[in-house]
């Protein structure tokens, strides 16, 4: 009898914990990118597409999403910038990331103009940037890649989906449901379809975490929320400063163990960690 109720007494206390909720860790301000060019200058660009850290160079990538033709700059590890006003991202951005593999930046185009890698000067700075994929690999026009490292895989967020497509021939591999805001503990939901209003609809970013590799923006509750990418299922919350920039669409990255956010306004990226 003793035994029973002890056993019981170890069940209901698991149950007890594992339906505990995710408590948010406070993320402070870490490192400012302020971008080229001004509103009032040619082809500024609105909206940020990435920031991206390049290990070897020991340099931050920052790119504008909506034209070729839109500003990129170049910073080194304190933030100042290293490029000139006029560089240009070369490419149709939405998504850009660092393909260890191959040791280059890497990212996807507006609708089926493909994927792309940059060519680095002497100094670090692109000097081209060549499509290695062409067509439409990418659920949507707008959708903005992350590179899934260990799986070596371009992931999207769809209409409440991540979408896995392979890096070596651009193929959609699978999809997942993403469970917004719920715990394994919470199980699914029926009403589980699109992406909610409250969440930015185009970027996940990948954080190499495991059990917590999706990063996700909670417009609305002011957060980044971690998901497992074997279920879809919420592990982590990081809270945000009040004062962070909250957008829709794009504006959002993770690099070099930071989360970025882009203020439209001030067109300034902040780290966040």
């Amino acid at each position: 009898m003793k035994k029973s109720l002890l056993l019981l007494a170890l069940v209901s206390s698991s149950i007890a914990l594992n339906a505990q909720p995710v408590t948010a860790k406070p993320l402070k301000k870490t490192i400012t990118l302020t971008m080229p060019r001004t509103v009032d200058d040619d082809m500024p660009g609105t909206r940020g597409a990435s920031v991206v850290w390049h290990p070897l160079q020991k340099k931050y990538y920052a790119a504008m999403a909506g034209n070729a033709g839109y500003p990129m700059g170049v910073y080194d590890v304190t933030g100042k910038r290293l490029s000139p006003d006029s560089l240009d991202c070369g490419a149709d951005t939405r998504g850009l990331w660092y393909n260890p593999q191959q040791k280059q930046l890497q990212g996807n185009c507006y609708s089926d103009y493909g994927w792309f890698g940059y060519t680095l000067d002497a100094k670090g700075l692109p000097a081209d940037a060549a499509i290695f994929m062409e067509g439409m690999n990418q659920p949507d026009v707008q959708s903005a890649g992350t590179y899934s490292i260990l799986r070596q895989q371009v992931q999207f967020l769809y209409d409440g989906h991540i979408y896995f497509y392979a890096l070596s021939n651009g193929g959609l591999i699978d999809s997942m449901q993403v469970h917004w805001g719920r715990t394994r503990a919470d199980g699914t939901s029926d009403e589980e379809e699109g992406t909610p209003e409250n969440y930015n609809s185009t970027t996940v970013v990948y954080t190499g975490i495991k059990g917590a590799e999706l990063g996700l923006l909670n417009i609305t509750d002011m957060q980044v929320e971690l998901y497992n990418i074997a279920d879809g299922f919420l592990t982590r919350k990081l809270k945000l400063p009040e004062d962070a920039p909250m957008n829709a669409t794009f504006n959002f990255a993770y690099t070099n163990g930071m989360y970025w956010l882009f203020n439209i306004e001030e067109r300034v990226w902040t780290g966040y960690k």
